[in-house]
């Protein structure tokens, strides 16, 4: 099999914290003026794209930035709490076994990530961990990962639960394989058409081969 470098998503892609943000963003919603959001109404944001979920909460843009540094660090007090995705801790091994390059890019911080990958015996696995700030600015930071490491996007592939991560890995020229089971529904995934759309870790395998 070709190496290929696999960079993932954090956040509902390799840590089960799906439920954690939502329920800091629903704690937030007074101070940084936007809706609470209520089981119901969750199952129907599954559904939207990231950028109809800003909309219809109705938060400032300019707010984001702000929230998601709140969001980070109410994170890190939470941080041992959380469980891998079942099953992605053995296709990550697996993937690293047979010669692949790991790495994140994340919204989360850093220091949270790290700590995560370290207390679930995951930390030896990924070569690098790259975290911003804003929500649509994965684009950017997919771009300067390939400038500082030297590589061609053609060798690239980016595994992501949300639409933004389709979006950013298309403009940033990278396959992309969008997964069922963090945020976004399989419905909206699927509009964005990724290269890939699967729904366990084990089939990151087989899919990766293909690539």
């Amino acid at each position: 099999m070709t190496q290929k470098v696999i960079i993932f998503d954090f956040d509902g892609t390799i840590a089960d914290t799906v439920d954690a943000l939502v329920s800091i963003a629903n704690r937030l919603a007074l101070e940084f003026g936007y809706i609470q959001i209520t089981p119901e109404e969750l199952a129907l944001l599954r559904n939207f794209t990231s950028r109809e979920i800003i909309s219809y909460s109705g938060i400032s843009v300019f707010k984001i930035p702000f929230l998601v540094k709140k969001v980070k660090s109410e994170l890190k007090n939470k941080i041992h709490e959380f469980k891998p995705i079942p099953g992605i801790k053995e296709a990550l091994i697996e993937l690293k076994n047979d010669g692949n390059r790991l790495g994140i890019i994340t919204s989360n911080s850093k220091d949270n990530v790290r700590e995560f990958l370290q207390i679930n015996d995951l930390d030896s696995l990924f070569e690098f961990i790259y975290s911003g700030v804003t929500i649509f600015g994965k684009t950017t930071i997919i771009n300067n990962v390939l400038r500082q490491k030297q590589l061609k996007p053609q060798e690239v592939i980016y595994v992501g639960d949300e639409t933004r991560d389709i979006e950013a890995s298309k403009k940033a020229n990278i396959k992309v394989i969008a997964v069922t089971w963090g945020f976004n529904s399989q419905v909206v995934l699927s509009k964005q058409n990724p290269n890939f759309l699967i729904h366990q870790p084990s089939q990151l395998l087989e899919v990766i081969k293909d690539c």
